[in-house]
């Protein structure tokens, strides 16, 4: 954005979700192409439940969420991840923090159907909104299907 370059930053919503893994390597496969930087971004919160309650206790929420992210990453990547992708763990649904997100960046990347292992960071929820209210265009990645001829 502004130097020229169509593409800078792109950003990879993770649930740990098999559609999200895809959705980390292509957004990696399109950033290196166009010597772009990737934001692997996952996104927790506390459940609504405990809103207006004393946050006591509730660091897990957080902790599951960098350990999904952690994991994702390794999975996607085969444990070595690539320079210009960077990892980001954010507080905040991941609806409205992807819209908002979506003004710094160049492109966003998200799996269709999301379902991670983190009740908290369901993408699949999340892909039409985004689409409808993101500030720049959107990549919605399918889980590649196995072919089960071979």
């Amino acid at each position: 954005m502004g130097s020229g370059q169509p593409f800078q930053r792109i950003l990879v919503g993770v649930d740990g979700s098999d559609a999200s893994l895809e959705a980390l390597r292509q957004g990696h496969m399109l950033a290196a192409a166009l010597q772009a930087e990737v934001d692997a971004t996952a996104y927790w919160d506390y459940p609504q439940a405990y809103a207006g309650y004393v946050a006591v206790g509730f660091e897990e929420f957080e902790e599951e969420a960098r350990a999904v992210l952690r994991k994702a990453m390794a999975a996607a990547f085969d444990g070595d991840t690539p320079s210009n992708v960077h990892p980001h763990l954010v507080r905040g649904h991941p609806r409205d923090a992807l819209i908002e997100a979506s003004r710094h960046a160049d492109l966003v990347v998200v799996g269709k159907r999301g379902h991670g292992g983190f009740g908290g960071m369901l993408l699949g929820s999340v892909t039409s909104a985004l689409v409808a209210h993101a500030h720049c265009p959107v990549l919605v990645v399918h889980t590649p299907e196995t072919n089960p001829h071979g």
